[in-house]
C-alpha cells in the first residue's frame, strides 16, 4: 500500500516552533515510509497495465515527499544564515560583562540552539531523502 500526501498529509507551512517539529515529524515519517516500499512487492500480482498505474503513482508519490523536502532543507539552511552569534567574542570584555552583556548571552544562546535545532533537523530530512531517491529512479525506470 502507498503511504502517500493524501494519507499522511503535510501541514501548512508552520507558524511557531511546534507547527515546525510537528510538520518535520510528519515529513521525516512520509520519506522513511515511502523508502520502506518495495516496488516488486508493490505489483505483485498485478496485471501490467496495472502495475504501470500503481508504479507512476508511487513515482509521483516519492517526487512530491522529495519536493517538500527539497523545500524544507532550503528553509532550515536560511535559520542557519545570518550572522554568526558568537561574533560577541569580537566585543571588549568590557561590554560582555556589562548588564545588556547579559541579555546579550541569552539571545547568543537561543540563537545557537536555534542553529543547533536546524542543522539536526536538516541533517535529518537529507537523510532520509537520500534514502528515497533510488527508489525514484528505480520507479522512473519501470514506468
Amino acid at each position: 500500500m502507498i503511504v502517500g500526501s493524501k494519507q499522511l498529509g503535510v501541514k501548512a507551512p508552520p507558524t511557531g516552533p511546534g507547527d515546525a517539529l510537528e510538520n518535520d515529524e510528519a515529513l521525516s515519517t512520509r520519506l522513511r515510509d515511502l523508502a520502506l516500499v518495495e516496488i516488486d512487492a508493490l505489483t505483485a500480482g498485478l496485471a501490467t497495465g496495472d502495475a504501470q498505474v500503481v508504479i507512476a503513482t508511487f513515482a509521483d508519490d516519492v517526487a512530491d515527499a522529495l519536493r517538500q523536502a527539497r523545500m524544507r532543507i532550503a528553509a532550515l539552511r536560511q535559520a542557519l544564515a545570518g550572522p554568526d552569534p558568537l561574533n560577541v567574542l569580537d566585543l571588549q570584555p568590557r561590554q560582555r560583562a556589562s548588564d545588556a552583556g547579559h541579555a546579550g548571552a541569552a539571545r547568543v544562546r537561543d540563537r545557537l540552539v536555534a542553529q543547533a535545532e536546524a542543522a539536526r533537523a536538516l541533517s535529518r530530512l537529507a537523510d532520509l531523502a537520500s534514502a528515497l531517491v533510488g527508489k525514484l529512479f528505480e520507479a522512473e525506470r519501470r514506468r
